[in-house]
């Protein structure tokens, strides 16, 4: 386990959209970092950096088409080399977004498995021996060279799946897990691992890790084949680290991954936080906890099991914004919780600011209903919102025209801000190791259909309780044990601690550190 994800706290940056410093409409290395001490005097200290490599952009690079180099757009692999020194020489790290499970159709690797003679990349993908046969339970696409066959897809009909081999075959095209062919697509990922680690990168987000391995409902297969990936660094690259988008933490940590994350598809708990019908954090005051603590209660076991961790983020790039439907005092009272829960904390670019989903837009690179959670973000309220000094047709996607659409310039000057607030509970998770990655949890006061929510946070030396009443109403909770402590942090009003009676404001949440 790398050591610095003690104290990990992560800011997922979305490249094309954070900061253009060319002029060409499109975010690119140079405006990374350029917004690096930004990032840092904020309390940043990770990023995870979307999918940067060269790609036709059918699904916002999430199509591969060379791994060892970046995209044009973006800059040269040199450049990236600067961002992650320039990333370092300020107690950054940085990951990347590895998308081992496909690649496009455009990558020289599936041009050679297209031809018709046996060659080295024949089976480097999954086809089925006659074209006329659609492979089992997967989309495919057919008829695209004189092969003979279908070719398996992942996402969309331009991303076909890399072979990693079924772990029951059934049909003579499928193969085992350490047959030749799957056995060579899983050495070229840990070659293209060594290519960019070698160059600075501190490790990598891992695109639908849970997918390689074909019909295998246990992950049995699939966790095998993560043990020996994950067992490869850790020899050779001790300090690198390791997320996986699973959301299933049982098996990814079993599979040697360091962090796994709570996410909005699958079981429903992260969702109903945030994100459903009747949330948890809402003013409205309609929503249950019990339906994350359940899913978290399986998830942090299995953490404390394998010594990883479970990451809440705020959002990302394919799910709503947190600020669709919620206002400043809700969002202050999200982030009060998402910075004081274990695991290393998973912030979307813009979620500091409330940056909104922005509705109606046309898709763009297959984002289809995500494209309004990945807008430029918004630095000031000028040009492009900062974003840029291209012409605003030439942008990726439009700025927000609203006129009170949230910005950094503007939040780093009102003490009140969401901003501020942010940074103010980024230090506070810095300065206690009990708020921090592996520090440990327990529910206190998690009631069905009811406020606040408490649990404790521990480490060796520090016992600290944390508070959230979201709703607009007053709410407290009547707790086991008395409470003895110092009011280390408050949001929205005083709580009032009397006894085992802990009395809090709406909107409101408060840590206390117990004595």
């Amino acid at each position: 386990m790398a050591d610095w994800l003690k104290n990990a706290i992560f800011y997922q940056i979305y490249p094309q959209s954070f900061m253009d410093s060319n002029k060409d409409g499109i975010g690119d290395f140079k405006g990374i970092i350029q917004k690096l001490d930004y990032i840092k005097d904020t309390g940043f200290n990770a990023i995870w950096l979307n999918p940067c490599f060269d790609s036709p952009f059918g699904d916002a690079g999430y199509d591969v088409r060379d791994y060892k180099k970046t995209a044009e757009r973006y800059g040269s692999n040199e450049e990236l080399k600067e961002l992650f020194k320039q990333c370092h020489d300020r107690g950054i790290h940085i990951l990347l977004d590895l998308v081992p499970g496909h690649t496009s159709v455009e990558h020289e690797w599936f041009k050679k498995s297209m031809q018709p003679q046996k060659n080295e990349f024949t089976d480097r993908y999954i086809w089925t021996d006659s074209v006329w046969e659609q492979p089992d339970g997967l989309n495919c696409i057919r008829g695209i060279s004189d092969r003979d066959g279908s070719a398996a897809v992942n996402f969309f009909s331009m991303q076909p799946a890399l072979n990693y081999g079924y772990a029951v075959p059934t049909k003579p095209y499928q193969q085992k897990p350490d047959a030749p062919a799957p056995t060579a697509t899983r050495e070229a990922i840990k070659d293209i691992m060594k290519f960019w680690l070698d160059m600075g990168c501190d490790g990598f987000r891992v695109d639908m890790a849970g997918s390689l391995v074909k019909c295998d409902p246990e992950y049995k297969e699939t966790i095998k084949l993560w043990q020996d990936i994950t067992g490869y660094l850790k020899t050779y690259y001790p300090d690198a680290a390791m997320v996986s988008e699973w959301g299933e933490p049982q098996y990814s940590l079993a599979g040697g991954f360091d962090m796994d994350f709570l996410l909005h598809f699958g079981p429903e708990g992260y969702t109903s936080l945030f994100r459903s019908e009747k949330p948890y954090f809402s003013k409205k005051g309609e929503g249950t906890p019990t339906k994350f603590s359940e899913l978290y209660d399986v998830s942090y076991a299995s953490a404390k099991k394998h010594g990883g961790l479970v990451c809440i983020p705020s959002g990302n790039h394919d799910m709503d914004r947190i600020a669709r439907y919620r206002d400043f005092d809700e969002l202050k009272c999200c982030f009060a919780f998402l910075l004081t829960m274990p695991g290393a904390p998973f912030i979307y670019y813009g979620d500091e600011i409330g940056m909104e989903y922005m509705e109606g837009l046309v898709s763009k690179e297959g984002g289809f209903g995500r494209t309004g959670s990945r807008t430029p973000m918004q630095w000031n309220s000028g040009k492009n919102s900062g974003f840029s000094d291209a012409d605003s047709s030439m942008l990726y996607l439009p700025t927000s025209a609203a006129p009170d659409r949230p910005n950094v310039e503007a939040q780093l000057n009102d003490p009140d801000s969401l901003l501020n607030e942010v940074k103010k509970l980024i230090a506070l998770r810095q300065a206690n190791p009990a708020l921090q990655s592996y520090g440990d949890f327990e529910f206190v006061y998690c009631r069905d259909n009811r406020y606040p929510l408490i649990y404790k946070r521990s480490s060796e030396t520090q016992e600290i309780l944390v508070c959230v009443n979201p709703s607009g109403k007053e709410a407290d909770a009547v707790l086991s044990d008395e409470v003895r402590g110092k009011i280390i942090y408050s949001l929205g009003g005083s709580a009032v601690v009397n006894g085992k009676t802990v009395k809090m404001p709406p909107c409101s949440a408060c840590c206390i550190l117990m004595s």
